[in-house]
């Protein structure tokens, strides 16, 4: 039986000063641990969408997303958003 491959990839983006969202960090197996521990030790809300990874797996580091993907992210930033906000208030 074949082994799932572990996948990671992070996301920057600052309303109002990002013109859009910026692939930061993206790795596999024991570098997509270390992406998702990082994340975690400083609080930043992590949400599993593996047919999302696939696609910002193939974009390079520091590349802009594609047009093609705001919508699939939009909805990944609005899950953060409220996440931020439930665990805020």
């Amino acid at each position: 039986m074949k082994r799932r491959e572990k996948k990671a990839a992070a996301l920057r983006y600052t309303h109002g000063v990002d013109p859009a969202p910026r692939l930061v960090a993206k790795g596999r197996d024991w570098l997509a641990e270390r992406i998702i521990t990082l994340a975690r030790e400083h609080g930043v809300p992590i949400r599993e969408d593996r047919n999302l990874v696939e696609v910002l797996s193939t974009l390079d580091l520091y590349q802009e997303i594609p047009e093609e993907l705001y919508r699939a992210v939009a909805e990944v930033l609005a899950y953060l958003y409220r996440m931020n906000r439930e665990f805020q208030g």
